[in-house]
């Protein structure tokens, strides 16, 4: 992958975590259910946060290495 794609990419998906993260988008999963006894907002943002951990991982397995 050309270096500027992955640079991209990254800015992708710090822009998708950002808008994905705010409040009003979180209010709406701010509802009284649980999903195996874990809020379903709790639940969002964890996943939400768990989406970009694994993005992350997958940039970095793709980004040239320095030597």
């Amino acid at each position: 992958m050309h270096p500027r794609q992955s640079a991209h990419l990254a800015l992708l998906i710090l822009c998708a975590g950002v808008l994905l993260l705010m409040p009003p988008l979180v209010w709406i999963f701010n509802k009284p259910v649980s999903v195996f006894g874990i809020p379903l907002a709790a639940l969002y943002v964890f996943g939400v946060w768990l989406a970009l951990v694994v993005g992350a991982f997958a940039l970095t397995r793709i980004l040239p290495h320095d030597d």
